[in-house]
Protein backbone atom coordinates (compact mmCIF):
# COMPACT_ATOMS: atom_id res chain seq x y z
CA UNK A 1 0.00 0.00 0.00
CA UNK A 2 1.30 3.43 -0.77
CA UNK A 3 1.67 6.16 1.67
CA UNK A 4 1.66 9.71 1.08
CA UNK A 5 5.19 9.86 1.12
CA UNK A 6 5.70 7.56 -1.96
CA UNK A 7 5.94 8.31 -5.49
CA UNK A 8 2.86 7.97 -7.60
CA UNK A 9 2.95 4.70 -9.54
CA UNK A 10 -0.57 3.92 -10.26
CA UNK A 11 -1.70 4.02 -13.64
CA UNK A 12 -5.45 5.44 -14.82
CA UNK A 13 -6.59 1.69 -15.15
CA UNK A 14 -4.82 0.43 -11.38
CA UNK A 15 -6.47 3.87 -9.59
CA UNK A 16 -9.63 3.09 -11.41
CA UNK A 17 -9.32 -0.73 -10.48
CA UNK A 18 -8.44 0.09 -6.72
CA UNK A 19 -11.18 3.01 -5.71
CA UNK A 20 -13.79 0.92 -8.04
CA UNK A 21 -14.96 3.49 -10.41
CA UNK A 22 -14.02 3.59 -14.04
CA UNK A 23 -11.67 5.58 -16.00
CA UNK A 24 -14.36 7.67 -17.57
CA UNK A 25 -15.18 8.52 -13.91
CA UNK A 26 -11.60 9.50 -13.12
CA UNK A 27 -11.20 11.67 -16.35
CA UNK A 28 -14.50 13.21 -15.48
CA UNK A 29 -13.71 13.88 -12.19
CA UNK A 30 -9.87 15.48 -13.54
CA UNK A 31 -11.91 17.56 -16.11
CA UNK A 32 -14.09 19.30 -13.19
CA UNK A 33 -11.11 19.77 -11.26
CA UNK A 34 -11.84 17.31 -8.68
CA UNK A 35 -9.02 15.45 -8.91
CA UNK A 36 -5.24 16.80 -9.49
CA UNK A 37 -3.23 16.42 -12.53
CA UNK A 38 -1.33 12.81 -12.08
CA UNK A 39 2.52 13.06 -12.62
CA UNK A 40 3.65 12.70 -15.97
CA UNK A 41 6.35 10.05 -16.10
CA UNK A 42 8.32 8.50 -19.31
CA UNK A 43 6.12 7.99 -22.41
CA UNK A 44 4.00 10.69 -21.28
CA UNK A 45 1.85 7.69 -18.83
CA UNK A 46 0.71 9.14 -16.17
CA UNK A 47 1.13 8.09 -12.91
CA UNK A 48 -1.13 8.99 -10.07
CA UNK A 49 -0.58 8.60 -6.16
CA UNK A 50 -2.41 7.71 -2.49
CA UNK A 51 -3.69 11.43 -2.05
CA UNK A 52 -5.37 10.72 -5.72
CA UNK A 53 -7.33 7.62 -4.03
CA UNK A 54 -7.96 9.18 -0.89
CA UNK A 55 -9.94 11.90 -2.82
CA UNK A 56 -11.89 9.57 -4.94
CA UNK A 57 -12.95 7.62 -2.00
CA UNK A 58 -14.03 11.42 -0.08
CA UNK A 59 -15.74 11.98 -3.21
CA UNK A 60 -17.93 8.89 -3.03
CA UNK A 61 -18.64 8.96 0.53
CA UNK A 62 -19.96 12.93 0.04
CA UNK A 63 -22.25 11.37 -3.11
CA UNK A 64 -23.31 8.72 -0.78
CA UNK A 65 -24.38 11.90 1.61
CA UNK A 66 -26.19 13.45 -0.89
CA UNK A 67 -24.17 15.88 -2.29
CA UNK A 68 -24.55 17.31 -5.82
CA UNK A 69 -21.63 17.42 -7.99
CA UNK A 70 -21.60 21.33 -7.59
CA UNK A 71 -21.87 20.83 -3.81
CA UNK A 72 -18.87 18.33 -3.78
CA UNK A 73 -16.86 20.81 -6.12
CA UNK A 74 -17.44 23.73 -3.27
CA UNK A 75 -16.49 21.67 -0.63
CA UNK A 76 -13.21 20.32 -2.18
CA UNK A 77 -12.61 23.43 -3.40
CA UNK A 78 -13.01 25.32 0.46
CA UNK A 79 -10.14 22.16 1.14
CA UNK A 80 -6.34 23.26 2.55
CA UNK A 81 -4.59 22.57 -1.12
CA UNK A 82 -1.68 20.57 1.24
CA UNK A 83 -3.75 17.95 2.25
CA UNK A 84 -1.98 14.43 2.67
CA UNK A 85 -3.71 11.67 2.04
CA UNK A 86 -3.64 10.38 5.75
CA UNK A 87 -5.85 14.15 5.92
CA UNK A 88 -8.14 13.16 3.11
CA UNK A 89 -8.75 10.19 4.84
CA UNK A 90 -9.46 11.67 8.31
CA UNK A 91 -12.00 13.73 6.17
CA UNK A 92 -13.34 10.70 4.48
CA UNK A 93 -14.03 9.01 8.00
CA UNK A 94 -15.78 12.14 9.45
CA UNK A 95 -18.07 12.55 6.78
CA UNK A 96 -18.73 8.57 6.81
CA UNK A 97 -19.71 9.49 10.20
CA UNK A 98 -22.63 11.14 9.83
CA UNK A 99 -24.39 7.94 7.29
CA UNK A 100 -26.10 4.92 8.13
CA UNK A 101 -23.67 2.40 8.73
CA UNK A 102 -21.52 0.78 5.83
CA UNK A 103 -20.35 -2.47 7.07
CA UNK A 104 -20.39 -5.16 4.44
CA UNK A 105 -19.47 -9.06 4.86
CA UNK A 106 -15.98 -9.38 2.80
CA UNK A 107 -14.17 -12.40 2.30
CA UNK A 108 -10.38 -12.17 3.54
CA UNK A 109 -9.34 -12.12 -0.12
CA UNK A 110 -12.00 -9.16 -0.73
CA UNK A 111 -10.74 -7.28 2.31
CA UNK A 112 -7.19 -7.56 1.10
CA UNK A 113 -8.29 -6.85 -2.39
CA UNK A 114 -10.04 -3.25 -1.00
CA UNK A 115 -6.85 -2.96 1.47
CA UNK A 116 -4.65 -2.44 -2.13
CA UNK A 117 -2.16 -4.90 -0.09
CA UNK A 118 -1.73 -8.07 1.74
CA UNK A 119 -2.80 -8.44 5.68
CA UNK A 120 -0.95 -9.90 7.71
CA UNK A 121 -2.80 -12.02 10.74
CA UNK A 122 -1.46 -9.64 12.74
CA UNK A 123 -2.38 -6.26 10.55
CA UNK A 124 -6.17 -8.17 10.85
CA UNK A 125 -5.88 -8.35 14.34
CA UNK A 126 -5.31 -4.31 14.63
CA UNK A 127 -7.99 -3.79 12.10
CA UNK A 128 -9.91 -5.33 14.62
CA UNK A 129 -8.79 -4.01 17.69
CA UNK A 130 -9.67 -0.41 16.11
CA UNK A 131 -12.81 -1.49 15.07
CA UNK A 132 -12.35 -1.31 11.25
CA UNK A 133 -13.70 -5.15 11.26
CA UNK A 134 -14.74 -8.37 13.36
CA UNK A 135 -14.90 -11.78 11.97
CA UNK A 136 -18.23 -12.72 11.45
CA UNK A 137 -17.35 -16.49 10.15
CA UNK A 138 -14.12 -18.46 10.21
CA UNK A 139 -14.58 -17.23 6.24
CA UNK A 140 -15.91 -13.63 6.07
CA UNK A 141 -15.38 -10.61 8.18
CA UNK A 142 -17.73 -7.57 9.00
CA UNK A 143 -15.91 -4.40 7.54
CA UNK A 144 -16.56 -0.60 7.80
CA UNK A 145 -16.07 0.65 4.64
CA UNK A 146 -15.52 4.35 5.82
CA UNK A 147 -12.90 3.28 7.94
CA UNK A 148 -11.00 1.06 5.89
CA UNK A 149 -8.27 3.59 4.55
CA UNK A 150 -7.56 5.23 7.13
CA UNK A 151 -6.93 2.10 9.48
CA UNK A 152 -4.78 0.52 6.59
CA UNK A 153 -2.76 3.62 6.84
CA UNK A 154 -2.19 3.75 10.92
CA UNK A 155 -0.88 0.11 10.19
CA UNK A 156 2.39 1.76 9.16
CA UNK A 157 2.44 4.17 11.70
CA UNK A 158 5.62 4.08 13.98
CA UNK A 159 3.51 4.15 16.80
CA UNK A 160 2.46 1.72 19.43
CA UNK A 161 -0.80 -0.04 18.97
CA UNK A 162 -1.72 0.76 22.42
CA UNK A 163 -1.11 4.61 21.60
CA UNK A 164 -3.23 4.41 18.69
CA UNK A 165 -6.26 2.94 20.61
CA UNK A 166 -6.06 5.23 23.42
CA UNK A 167 -5.99 8.01 21.08
CA UNK A 168 -9.11 6.38 19.04
CA UNK A 169 -10.95 6.38 22.45
CA UNK A 170 -9.69 10.39 23.39
CA UNK A 171 -11.19 10.92 19.36
CA UNK A 172 -14.64 9.16 20.16
CA UNK A 173 -15.03 10.71 23.75
CA UNK A 174 -14.53 14.64 22.17
CA UNK A 175 -15.98 13.77 19.22
CA UNK A 176 -19.47 12.35 20.74
CA UNK A 177 -19.56 15.23 23.75
CA UNK A 178 -19.18 18.27 20.47
CA UNK A 179 -21.81 16.25 18.75
CA UNK A 180 -23.94 16.56 21.34
CA UNK A 181 -23.16 19.96 22.35
CA UNK A 182 -24.03 20.75 18.34
CA UNK A 183 -27.01 18.97 18.29
CA UNK A 184 -28.20 20.87 21.25
CA UNK A 185 -27.32 23.75 19.89
CA UNK A 186 -29.25 23.32 16.69
CA UNK A 187 -32.08 22.09 18.28
CA UNK A 188 -32.61 25.06 20.47
CA UNK A 189 -31.60 27.71 18.35
CA UNK A 190 -32.49 26.75 14.68
CA UNK A 191 -35.21 23.80 14.83
CA UNK A 192 -37.03 25.52 17.94
CA UNK A 193 -37.30 28.71 16.24
CA UNK A 194 -38.27 26.83 12.86
CA UNK A 195 -41.34 24.97 14.70
CA UNK A 196 -42.08 28.08 15.17
CA UNK A 197 -42.53 29.20 11.61
CA UNK A 198 -43.52 26.35 9.55
CA UNK A 199 -46.10 28.63 7.49
CA UNK A 200 -43.02 30.48 6.59
CA UNK A 201 -42.72 29.07 2.98
CA UNK A 202 -39.09 31.34 2.69
CA UNK A 203 -38.49 29.60 6.10
CA UNK A 204 -39.26 26.41 5.49
CA UNK A 205 -37.47 26.17 1.68
CA UNK A 206 -34.28 28.12 3.91
CA UNK A 207 -34.56 24.60 6.55
CA UNK A 208 -34.25 22.24 3.79
CA UNK A 209 -31.41 23.72 2.54
CA UNK A 210 -29.71 23.96 5.72
CA UNK A 211 -30.32 20.04 6.61
CA UNK A 212 -29.10 19.27 3.50
CA UNK A 213 -25.48 20.61 4.01
CA UNK A 214 -24.93 21.19 7.55
CA UNK A 215 -22.99 17.42 8.24
CA UNK A 216 -20.43 18.39 5.71
CA UNK A 217 -19.83 22.43 6.65
CA UNK A 218 -20.15 21.13 10.05
CA UNK A 219 -17.32 17.91 9.28
CA UNK A 220 -15.34 20.52 7.74
CA UNK A 221 -15.02 22.75 10.51
CA UNK A 222 -14.56 20.47 13.15
CA UNK A 223 -11.37 18.78 10.67
CA UNK A 224 -9.81 22.43 10.07
CA UNK A 225 -10.47 23.17 13.88
CA UNK A 226 -8.83 20.34 15.26
CA UNK A 227 -5.79 20.26 12.56
CA UNK A 228 -4.87 23.94 14.02
CA UNK A 229 -5.45 23.22 17.56
CA UNK A 230 -3.23 19.64 17.18
CA UNK A 231 -0.54 21.45 15.34
CA UNK A 232 -0.72 24.37 17.99
CA UNK A 233 -0.55 22.21 20.71
CA UNK A 234 2.13 19.68 19.34
CA UNK A 235 4.38 22.88 18.43
CA UNK A 236 4.15 24.03 21.95
CA UNK A 237 5.06 20.78 23.03
CA UNK A 238 8.12 20.34 21.34
CA UNK A 239 9.17 23.94 21.90
CA UNK A 240 8.72 22.80 25.76
CA UNK A 241 10.89 19.99 25.22
CA UNK A 242 13.60 21.95 22.95
CA UNK A 243 13.95 24.45 26.13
Amino acid sequence: MATGTEEPTLTVDELAARAGVTVRTIRFYSTRGLLPPPVIGPRRVGHYGPDHLSRLALIEELQHQGMTLAAIERYLEQLPPDLSAQDLAIHRALVASWAPESAEEVTREELERRAGRVLSDQDVGRLAAMGVLDRSTPDTYRLDCGLLRLGVELLDVPIAHETILASRTVLLEHARAAAQDLSRLFRDEVWGPYRERESDPDHVAAMKSLSAHMQPMVIQALVTAFQRSLREELRAAFDTEAD
